[in-house]
């Protein structure tokens, strides 16, 4: 190759160097993927963490609402029993000027009617002031939890950021490097590499023979099938996990 990893026709590459590409490559995405597990969970916890926020501002917010909503509740019951001991009030006075029995019995009922009316207010107020003190508990709650939860994120965050700081650069070599060669290998074989690495476990797509066996899922390779390996002459993928082999001498291609 007259520069390493320009674009040629496939038919100008040979197996030999395709095999050393895919190597290559490999080598760069596992390098990597190893900065993204030097950043661990960091990324979902802060992401947990902001969803937690979010519900509880919403918590609070709904939790607010509801107090504000009794204590109209207990207002308005207040205020109905001022206008139940008014009207007893004033039935008390009617019934010294009544005419009759009737008019008295009817006005007794009344009375009895606004007393009922009053007892009935205050039930509700003892409801919905107790209702009130729990709702306002579990908002004293929800806030400590959502002070902790934003001190969290902050803490978080920060992490991330410094992990991040200080592995940007080195990441964003690798993926130009790992472009450059992905733009050397040809797409039919580079979307086998890509399905390959997605489902092994490890991320390895391509692996080298160790002591006689698959790098990627240890079992043994038979030795002629080992031999056409080292001669590099054909893309073989190991039978049992499909992960492109190649020997452990294979000579990498500096890219710089």
């Amino acid at each position: 190759m007259n520069a390493p990893y320009s674009r040629q026709e496939d038919k100008d590459i040979s197996i030999e160097e395709k095999l050393r590409a895919l190597h290559e490559l490999q080598s760069v995405v596992s390098e990597v993927d190893k900065i993204k597990t030097l950043r661990g969970e960091l990324p979902l916890e802060v992401q947990d963490l902001e969803d937690d926020i979010a519900g509880l501002k919403t918590r609070l917010k709904n939790l607010e609402e509801d107090i504000k909503n009794l204590d109209t509740a207990i207002n308005n019951k207040k205020i109905a029993i001022k206008d139940s001991q008014a009207l007893i009030t004033k039935y008390t006075e009617q019934q010294n000027n009544v005419r009759n029995n009737r008019e008295f019995d009817s006005l007794s009922k009344e009375i009895e009617f606004q007393n009922l009316e009053i007892q009935l207010s205050e039930k509700r107020i003892k409801e919905f002031t107790t209702e009130m003190a729990e709702k306002k508990e579990t908002m004293s709650s929800s806030e400590k939890q959502l002070k902790e939860r934003i001190e969290d994120l902050d803490r978080k965050k920060k992490e991330l950021q410094e992990i991040t700081e200080e592995t940007k650069i080195e990441e964003e070599k690798l993926k130009t490097k790992s472009e450059k060669i992905e733009s050397f290998i040809e797409p039919r074989l580079l979307t086998a590499f890509k399905r390959i690495r997605k489902n092994a476990r490890n991320g390895l797509a391509v692996v080298t023979i160790q002591r006689d066996a698959c790098g990627g899922c240890f079992n043994k390779i038979p030795p002629q099938r080992h031999l056409d390996i080292a001669s590099r002459k054909k893309i073989i993928v190991c039978e049992y996990c499909g992960r492109i082999l190649v020997d452990k001498d294979i000579n990498v291609v500096e890219t710089e």
